[in-house]
């Protein structure tokens, strides 16, 4: 449980604030949802929410898979395809494992789409599960929709199935794939064109969504969403997995809302809205940014961590970009470095309702694992803060906010090197194994400490990504 602090602290800040017109201002708008999340409990969940339905159906779609293992047609890679467009892949991960282990196989052994008559769509189709599914497969396979000039055959432009399935398998393409990317090429231009001559079809409108958010790009929970109602209106769709797909959303989002509730009662109590008034109330777009992560049943206590040191990095985060004064975030990062409750005493009066919550996070985190024999996960999130990411994060946000207090523009080279730090990827990372279960070992948070390729990368695409959005507001910082 997180301590509560006296409201003296937000009496003395305010007043301090009024007097100290140094202080900076990003003029963050806030919260647009007040107490709406707070009337979800567990109390508000349905008694009867349709489970014995829920595991009839899960079952017989089970079925179906098994009796597809030892047969890669076109229409089993539809069903697939329907079940992770729905969002209920993760009930059925063994099955669709071994359906797409036995299709790499025979493609390896004859070719992906070996008959000549096979279509756009189909081809398509089976490169992008293989593809997402972390099979090597060659972006060779497309080179027969090509003529003799090398430019893809302009009849295809009538499959718009075909073309659209094309489309979504080129953003499962890699570094120098030029045929994948005269593809994408290809297909926009043409789904374009689609997209603004059909208005108001079923199909455009598909074609429309497409292109604003590629199934490779999106939010598996959103696309879940969009994608229920689609595959209601084909006449093909498969009435048992569309039945199980409504009840599992259901299910889901109950238990996505009793989480958010918990979490927001959890803020509600810091009162940090009130308390730090310059700082981001985004505690609900925290939750959400977290269900991006993973949603699944089981993640529920990852989620709650994670998104409660989120919300605290947030916080950190605008402390040294916006509201604090050098010296007290001086003090600050002393204080980080030592991670002890009694380096408080040095701090801000504002400051230290942002340290306490921090460590309270991670005491409560303590207490949940304990019981599970697993503090050997909390032992490697609190390297990741203790003796890492959260104290190398602070390093360098001191380093941001003395750049920015001097008025010094660093060099690219100079910014990159902090930024990088900065966007704290390697210890939210870090942090995100923590509440997963049996399925994180040793070895896998060793490997994060390892520095890996993926995690340089990740952290160079957040930054710049947030850099280009977040520009605006740094220019309209005031002092």
């Amino acid at each position: 449980m997180s301590l509560q602090v006296s409201a003296s602290p937000t009496k003395i800040i305010q007043r301090n604030a009024e007097k100290d017109y140094t202080r900076r201002s990003a003029n963050f708008h806030p919260s647009i949802w007040g107490d709406r999340f707070l009337s979800y409990t567990s109390d508000s969940m349905e008694k009867d929410d349709g489970s014995a339905k829920h595991q009839e159906l899960k079952e017989e779609i089970r079925r179906m898979l098994k009796a597809y293992i030892n047969k890669p047609t076109q229409n089993n890679l539809d069903l697939i395809d329907a079940i992770q467009r729905l969002g209920v892949s993760y009930h059925f991960e063994s099955e669709i494992d071994e359906i797409l282990g036995k299709l790499h196989e025979a493609h390896q052994d004859c070719g992906l789409g070996d008959n000549e008559n096979d279509e756009l769509y189909y081809i398509s189709l089976q490169f992008r599960l293989l593809r997402q599914h972390g099979c090597k497969i060659s972006a060779d396979v497309f080179k027969r929709f090509k003529d003799s000039d090398g430019n893809f055959k302009t009849s295809l432009a009538k499959d718009v199935g075909g073309m659209l399935s094309l489309y979504e398998a080129t953003h499962l393409g890699v570094h120098e794939e030029n045929i994948l990317d005269e593809a994408l090429a290809f297909t926009t231009s043409h789904l374009e064109s689609i997209a603004a001559h059909q208005i108001g079809s079923p199909l455009a409108e598909r074609v429309k969504h497409a292109l604003i958010q590629p199934i490779h790009r999106g939010l598996q929970r959103l696309e879940a969403r969009h994608y229920i109602p689609i595959y209601q209106e084909q006449s093909s769709h498969n009435e048992a997995l569309l039945t199980f797909a409504k009840l599992d959303f259901n299910k889901l989002q109950k238990l996505h809302q009793k989480e958010l509730g918990d979490i927001s009662r959890w803020w509600k109590e810091l009162d940090f809205a009130h308390k730090l008034p310059f700082i981001r109330d985004r505690i609900a777009e925290c939750y959400f940014w977290i269900l991006g992560v993973y949603f699944e049943p089981q993640y529920s206590f990852a989620r709650r961590i994670l998104t409660k040191v989120i919300s605290m990095t947030s916080i950190i985060d605008d402390i040294y970009d916006v509201y604090g004064k050098i010296e007290e975030l001086e003090l600050f990062t002393s204080a980080i470095k030592r991670w002890d409750i009694s380096a408080i005493d040095q701090l801000a009066e504002y400051m230290k309702l942002c340290y306490r919550a921090l460590l309270d996070v991670y005491s409560e985190a303590e207490k949940d694992l304990a019981p599970q024999g697993k503090l050997y996960r909390l032992h490697y999130a609190k390297k990741a803060v203790e003796y890492s990411s959260m104290k190398n994060i602070v390093k360098n946000y001191f380093f941001e906010a003395k750049w920015c207090h001097q008025n010094y523009i660093p060099t690219m080279d100079e910014y990159m090197t902090v930024a990088l730090v900065t966007s704290a990827y390697p210890m939210l990372s870090t942090t995100s194994f923590v509440g997963m279960g049996d399925i994180v070992t040793k070895e896998s948070f060793e490997w994060l400490f390892s520095n890996p390729r993926f995690i340089r990368a990740s952290s160079v695409v957040c930054r710049l990504m947030d850099d280009m959005v977040s520009h605006k507001r740094a220019r309209c910082l005031k002092r």
